[in-house]
């Protein structure tokens, strides 16, 4: 395991569906991934639970599992603020605490929190600029590095380079991995979220793996394309298998394996059911089985 994965494992569960859980169904799903010895819990904000809130309940719901906000939106709080609450959290949980950071989205950032939506890097820059000269939190500590922002494109991913411990990557392909390695170079941390779908085989898993393909598209498309594949919208088998790692969990297994060896350093599974109202407990113990955890 290379240095840059520490304290995070080699792979994690991302819970993309936390919020639709009630509190102790969030506190049963924790401590089952915790125990089932995967190395990080990762969680997205957009309009549930408010995330340093969440990351603190989470910590309090189980004992040495990293947890990582793995999209905390740059709009829902302010820099001081955000400071603020990351020392806090790692004063409180020594060496669990990942802070991710996202640029957000138009309509989140505008229609839902009614702010003025910048430039996607210049904004970032600016954040971190006044996260780095928070002047408030608790005594005795200062500010943080130990972050990661949420990176598709290049220029975010070379500012995670320069300004952060790396980049977390949601829902690309291995082809983009390998890309996003070459941009963060030997020190970067690179952590990937795979789109998966567990089931009996590929043909079980196959239609919910295109529409889970099909809603990852739209901030996607151009990227797509410089990786070879011409005409996303199209969606055909090659582009949803490259998106959407589906079928047993041996296959599933074996993508996480290519991610390693395209320079990942860390891999969280995003796994998508047909019931997302309900903690995916069976498929995790599935997986769990068959990958490094």
């Amino acid at each position: 395991m290379s240095d840059r994965t520490h304290g995070l494992g080699r792979v994690g569960i991302w819970a993309a569906d936390v919020d639709r859980l009630s509190a102790p169904e969030v506190r049963k799903a924790a401590a089952v991934v915790e125990d089932l010895g995967f190395g990080t819990l990762w969680f997205p904000e957009t309009t549930g639970r408010e995330a340093m809130a969440q990351a603190a309940f989470l910590l309090a719901a189980t004992r040495h599992i990293t947890v990582a906000s793995g999209m905390t939106d740059i709009y829902a709080r302010d820099p001081v603020t955000t400071a603020a609450a990351q020392r806090t959290l790692e004063e409180a949980s020594p060496g669990r605490f990942l802070l991710g950071l996202w640029e957000s989205h138009p309509s989140l950032a505008e229609d839902i929190r009614g702010h003025r939506c910048g430039p996607a890097l210049a904004t970032m820059r600016a954040y971190l600029d006044a996260l780095d000269n928070a002047p408030f939190g608790p005594p005795d500590t200062v500010a943080s590095r130990n972050r990661v922002l949420a990176a598709l494109d290049p220029g975010m991913l070379a500012l995670a380079a320069e300004r952060a411990r790396g980049a977390t990557v949601l829902g690309m392909p291995v082809e983009h991995t390998r890309a996003a390695r070459a941009v963060l170079g030997d020190d970067g941390l690179l952590a990937v979220t795979q789109l998966c779908v567990l089931g009996h085989d590929h043909a079980d898993t196959a239609d919910l793996a295109r529409t889970t393909a099909e809603a990852a598209l739209p901030n996607r498309r151009d990227l797509l394309r410089g990786l070879g594949h011409a005409n996303p919208d199209a969606l055909d088998s090659r582009l949803v298998d490259a998106l959407v790692a589906h079928g047993r969990a041996e296959d599933i297994a074996h993508r996480v394996q290519e991610h390693f060896e395209a320079g990942a350093d860390h891999v969280s599974l995003h796994l998508v059911t047909a019931t997302p109202d309900a903690p995916s407990v069976r498929q995790w113990e599935q997986l769990a089985v068959h990958l490094p955890v």
